[in-house]
């Protein structure tokens, strides 16, 4: 019975991650195929990659860049619209634009009585315009959550780590379970 019991949490660890991942690549296509009102499975998925990379590919053009300056710059003048278009703007770039914010992981001691440490990234290295001379930014995302809390330390409690910034969000939002690799 117990070999049994084995077996089936075994197929769970193996049959839960995959099942979970095709439901939402399922939900996913299904729902941009219901907004598009396409009736082949999965062209609405297709359609959007496609048209999210012309978009990308204008957006590089010297033309559309300055079509695209003045529509963010307009966008910016707006008080609840900037709000939206700065934040999501600001958090995509942290993650994939040429200004990545995320590409400095690091370790803080957040309680140096306990010797308690926490993995995060280094958003901002200096804080001199805040009249913060010597702290840092360093946002600490939270396990298996999107979310995070942006903290700031003393420079001195911020040690920088020797590993891919991607292996270290794995590692925090796995909630410490993926490995991280080693960096090379």
């Amino acid at each position: 019975m117990t070999r049994l019991l084995n077996y089936f949490f075994k197929g769970l660890i193996v049959l839960a991650p995959l099942a979970v991942t095709a439901y939402v690549v399922f939900v996913v296509f299904t729902r941009i195929d219901g907004w598009l009102g396409l009736p082949w499975p999965g062209a609405g998925f297709v359609a959007t990659v496609v048209l999210i990379t012309a978009f990308g590919w204008l957006a590089s053009t010297i033309i559309a860049r300055s079509l695209f300056g003045a529509l963010e710059s307009l966008l910016n003048r707006l008080p609840f619209v900037r709000l939206l278009y700065s934040s999501t703007s600001d958090l995509l770039n942290a993650f994939v634009g040429e200004k990545r914010r995320f590409d400095k992981p690091v370790l803080v001691t957040v309680n140096p009585a306990a010797n308690a440490k926490a993995f995060g990234f280094v958003t901002q290295e200096s804080l001199q315009n805040l009249g913060m001379v010597h702290e840092v930014a360093v946002y600490l995302p939270f396990s298996y959550s999107i979310a995070g809390a942006l903290y700031v330390f003393p420079a001195d409690q911020v040690k920088p780590v020797d590993a891919d910034a991607a292996g270290v969000m794995a590692f925090i939002v796995s909630g410490g379970v993926t490995r991280i690799p080693e960096k090379g």
